[in-house]
């Protein structure tokens, strides 16, 4: 069976990480940053400001809201949706991405996460925009509600609106098994019996993989079962420091091989435009694998494009769309121009890679190789260091894709399917632990390009939507050429009454 699934997935995936794909992806990311006018450059300073320099100055981004509310926190939104893109695909994924597509995969990394920034910033802006609240009094939000309500709304397009929301649905449904489950998992307890020599059987049959795998799943159970609030709660506290952690050890790495650094770069860019010594068919190879493998774990990584993360930040408190558009932005560049970067110098500069040829010197892959290269500074814990942060990084991916799973099932099915839901997901997690690697990675790249499909659709086709609200948002809070434009918070007529009556109240 699993000969066969493979096979099919294998299909699927040539299909849907073909070249249209890649120009679906960041065709969107061009038109929406040229739509914007290149925002993520031009108002980089404020949307700094009103993200991560924001949690040192004002209170409100990191508050938590009032005990009858049902809304998270801006930075609990920030928190839990970072935990679900900052995963293995920034360790495993990113060394990965070198072996099979070379130090040029890096570029096109970077590449994909610049004009990915104003794709993820869209997404957010139509899932405040067009967000609802459920039967529990709960904020739900996605590219499921801007399909069926923004897209549905225009003329002609009822049946295709609710159509696209439908698919997007069930393909995140299935994804969080994915790339939000059993892919995490599997890096996890790989990790873990790697970096502590763990042997093939514990008892009898059992394997120290379904014993961490059991573990796991009684942990995340704890808090998946607690909803958004519980999430929120959680990752506001392990995403902080998990990425520190990673960040001082991948720092410490780079210092100590920084004349190294123009040597890393230098091979970055000739294997992004085919500048190494080789000839013929080759170089089309070498930039195919390289654009290839840099996009996938860019999208696998910060997920721009897949309409995941904006279910989540859709479940802020925040009133302005926009607001939360920029909390994308930063999203996106802390998770791969920061960490996924910091992720390749340390494989780069090791002596792993032969930064003239691209050759790879080592047998490891995945977190293997970055452990590998830590080990080279830092000795055997290093090992145990790596192992830790793709613990963190890869349990905090499965809390935060357990909640778009679930807001993707509650939109199929209604509220009360969740619960089953929740405890399918929380099954798998079992299953991950002892799942092939190859098969891992390729059915979360089958189903992260059969998400973004609709979703780009979406957001393309609401891109004049997302164009006058920014515009809108400029005129009144940054250049305020026109302070006394009607804000733009809401295309639903219920929840345009519902802010106004708040604002009231708030004296806004």
């Amino acid at each position: 069976m699993i000969e066969q699934i493979t096979k099919i997935n294998s299909a699927i995936n040539g299909v849907v990480w073909g070249i249209p794909m890649l120009v679906l992806i960041i065709s969107t990311g061009i038109i929406m940053t040229v739509g914007m006018k290149f925002f993520q450059l031009v108002h980089f300073k404020e949307w700094m400001d009103t993200t991560f320099l924001a949690i040192f100055k004002k209170k409100d981004v990191r508050a938590h809201t009032a005990k009858h509310e049902k809304s998270i926190s801006q930075f609990q939104a920030l928190s839990t949706a970072l935990a679900a893109t900052i995963g293995v695909g920034n360790i495993a994924g990113v060394s990965s991405a070198i072996v099979v597509g070379g130090a040029g995969a890096v570029f096109w990394m970077w590449v994909s996460a610049f004009f990915g920034m104003m794709t993820n910033y869209s997404e957010n802006v139509l899932g405040i925009y067009y967000r609802r609240k459920n039967s529990k009094g709960e904020w739900s939000g996605g590219a499921m509600y801007y399909l069926l309500d923004g897209l549905g709304s225009k003329k002609g397009c009822k049946s295709l609106g609710k159509f696209l929301a439908v698919l997007f649905s069930l393909f995140c449904m299935f994804a969080s098994f994915g790339i939000g489950n059993m892919t995490q998992v599997h890096e996890i307890t790989s990790s873990i019996v790697d970096a502590f020599r763990l042997p093939e059987t514990v008892i009898g049959s059992i394997t120290p993989q379904i014993i961490i795998g059991v573990l796991l799943a009684l942990l995340a159970a704890l808090v998946i079962l607690g909803g958004i609030k519980a999430i929120g709660s959680v990752t506001e506290k392990i995403v902080p420091f998990m990425a520190l952690i990673y960040i001082i050890g991948t720092v410490t790495t780079l210092i100590m091989n920084i004349g190294s650094v123009p040597a890393v770069f230098g091979a970055i860019f000739r294997g992004a435009f085919g500048l190494q010594a080789v000839a013929g068919a080759a170089v089309g190879t070498l930039i195919k694998n390289a654009i290839t493998m840099g996009f996938k774990r860019g999208v696998f990584s910060n997920e721009a494009g897949l309409g995941s993360s904006v279910m989540v930040h859709s479940a802020s408190n925040v009133k302005e769309p926009v607001v939360q558009g920029m909390w994308g932005i930063f999203e996106v560049f802390f998770d791969t121009i920061i960490v996924c970067t910091l992720t390749a110098f340390t494989v780069l500069n090791s002596g792993l890679i032969d930064l003239q040829t691209g050759e790879v010197l080592s047998e490891s892959t995945g977190a293997s190789l970055v452990s590998e290269a830590m080990a080279l500074r830092f000795g055997s814990a290093a090992g145990i260091f790596v192992a830790v942060a793709v613990a963190l990084f890869a349990f905090s991916t499965v809390l935060g894709w357990s909640f778009y799973g679930t807001k993707a099932c509650e939109f199929l099915f209604g509220t009360k399917a969740t619960i089953a839901y929740k405890v399918i997901f929380v099954i798998c997690i079992v299953f991950g632990a002892t799942m092939s690697f190859d098969l891992a990675w390729d059915i979360a790249d089958t189903l992260n390009g059969l998400m973004a499909i609709p979703n780009l659709i979406g957001v393309l086709t609401l891109s004049g939507t997302v164009f006058a609200i920014t515009k809108n948002y400029i005129g009144r809070k940054i250049s305020k050429t026109d302070p006394n434009l009607t804000p733009m918070l809401s295309g639903l007529p219920e929840v345009q009454k519902e802010q106004a009556r708040k604002m009231a109240e708030d004296g806004e």
